[in-house]
């Protein structure tokens, strides 16, 4: 059946068909919607778990801490509070965490325009906390993707074992679109990794072998370990790209957007060659 429905809510909605029960966040606009939603679910489920913290560094590491007990977890941002949550970033992708971040971006830097969207996280989330790992981002540009690809992300963060962040922003997160959720065919993908108990002994953020054993020094374990993990992340990256080309093939100018900017463009195919990462 199809009903109104907002980009926000549309995630929120994937979040819990891909089976998140426990969110962690704190107020920020244009994602406090999704935090309102967590909230209220947690009232009429007493399976799915919620946390207002103290701020984004709190909440990034307490959904790190819940996917290493066995949870399907998340948290929903914005600019400020993605920076924020950089360390916790890094540390779930050495630890190998499988947990979820949406940033429903603003224009920025620092507290910038807090109702007006922008794209200007894009290497933040590719290159915002220290050394070398490979981050799987996702970028709706409708109320219809944002609910496909929150189900994409919590599955893809099962695969590859590591978060996956969704990049909004205030005009997609704000959308409101006539839509038939039920009628999107989706798989879901269950826990893959070991809870905290049953798994690995130890959780480190320190160079470590398959065992979580710290191996601060061995450059031949290191190198091991970050090769397996390119190679995962490459393998997930692959099944989930999905590009568009449209538009002019005879124009000599190609335009590149994303997100809600796609959609801006998209009128202009008839002169010029688009592309949709």
């Amino acid at each position: 059946m199809k009903h109104l429905v907002q980009g926000n809510e549309a995630f929120f909605l994937g979040a819990l068909k891909a089976g998140a029960n426990f969110f962690a966040g704190y107020p920020i606009s244009p994602s406090t919607d999704v935090l309102v939603m967590a909230a209220e679910q947690a009232v009429k489920d007493p399976n799915f778990k919620f946390i207002q913290s103290e701020d984004e560094l709190a909440a990034a590491n307490a959904i790190i801490g819940a996917s290493l007990a066995g949870a399907k977890s998340f948290t929903a941002t914005a600019g400020p509070g993605f920076t924020l949550m950089q360390e916790a970033i890094g540390y779930a992708h050495e630890v190998e965490v499988p947990t979820v971040f949406l940033n429903i971006q603003r224009v920025g830097p620092a507290t910038g325009m807090p109702t007006m969207p922008a794209q200007q996280d894009i290497v933040q989330t590719n290159y915002g906390s220290s050394g070398d790992y490979y981050p799987l981002a996702f970028y709706p540009n409708s109320v219809v993707e944002c609910y496909r690809y929150a189900i994409n992300a919590f599955n893809a963060a099962e695969e590859s074992l590591s978060p996956v962040v969704i990049l909004s922003d205030a005009f997609v997160g704000h959308l409101n679109e006539v839509v038939d959720l039920d009628a999107i065919k989706v798989e879901v993908i269950p826990r893959t990794s070991p809870p905290l108990g049953t798994g690995k002994r130890f959780f480190t953020g320190l160079s470590h072998d398959e065992e979580g054993n710290p191996r601060t020094a061995d450059a031949v374990v290191y190198r091991e370990w970050l090769t397996k993990v390119k190679a995962r992340h490459e393998k997930v990256a692959a099944r989930y790209s999905n590009f568009e080309c449209s538009g002019n093939p005879a124009s000599d100018t190609l335009l590149i957007s994303y997100g809600i900017v796609s959609r801006v463009v998209a009128p202009l195919g008839s002169t010029f060659s688009l592309f949709r990462p």
